[in-house]
């Protein structure tokens, strides 16, 4: 059994071909899927998915990077309303952004920070997402730094001492398509982390691996992912898929 730790399978790219999709991932062995959030623009579409697959779809909430803006804190008193109104498995996906916007560093790293005690308060995990932010990230989380934080660095494409750096906060290493690109440099280090930091995503519909590089990725191809790891690793595939679903029930407490 896969575990998908981070796909958003409520996306527009699923709109025509939702089920099939699905169904080719459970074809996979894939049937655990965890869903980030993005901004209160997708909350209902969430809903929906989880309704459709009440025991495979497992939601966090948060707000994304990208999304925050100038109306970032009613965005997050949307985030904080749904965690009165239900549970989540997750408060993500969070974190910094800076590739596609500098100027508002200023309010992703607060919009971050109250992310994680949002995720203290509950006593969840934090699923973080990081471009082109790994010192801003870390600046954040020293300052956080406690028991109680620990979660999942979503996409890690760092280097072996920004994996270490992110093991120190009781994160484990989101691996995903990136393993498989030629020039990915992930795939040079990861068997010098141990299998049990580890855990898999698709980050679909973006990051599809090789061979289906700059296509649609779908949770089906995760298959893919634990393959190569099963190179890197040089352990079979199902020990892959063990230990990462494992890992994931640590995380997410299921």
């Amino acid at each position: 059994m896969l575990t998908d730790t981070h796909t958003h399978l409520y996306s527009e790219a699923f709109a025509e071909d939702r089920n099939q999709m699905m169904q080719r991932a459970f074809d996979a062995g894939i049937d655990r899927f965890f869903i980030p959030a993005i901004d209160s623009g997708y909350t209902e579409a969430m809903y929906a998915l989880e309704a459709d697959y009440p025991k495979n779809v497992f939601l966090m909430m948060g707000l994304h990077p990208t999304s925050v803006k100038e109306n970032f804190e009613e965005e997050l008193a949307h985030v904080e309303e749904q965690f009165k109104r239900r549970n989540f498995y997750a408060v993500g996906e969070i974190g910094i952004d800076l590739y596609w916007d500098k100027s508002t560093l200023g309010i992703q790293k607060i919009a971050f920070k109250r992310q994680i005690q949002l995720a203290k308060k509950y006593k969840l995990p934090i699923v973080i997402h990081c471009r082109d932010a790994f010192d801003e990230i870390f600046e954040v989380l020293e300052t956080e730094k406690s028991d109680d934080l620990f979660g999942i660095f979503h996409c890690f494409t760092g280097t072996y001492e920004q994996a270490q750096r992110a093991l120190s906060f009781n994160m484990k290493l989101g691996i995903g398509g990136v393993v498989t690109f030629k020039n990915g440099k992930i795939d040079t280090f990861l068997d010098q982390i141990p299998l049990k930091h580890i855990v898999l995503e698709t980050d679909s519909p973006y990051l599809a691996p090789a061979p289906f590089r700059g296509k649609r990725n779908e949770s089906s191809y995760l298959a893919l992912v634990c393959k190569k790891l099963s190179e890197i690793y040089n352990v079979s595939e199902e020990e892959i898929a063990k230990v990462t679903t494992e890992n994931s029930k640590d995380v997410f407490g299921i």
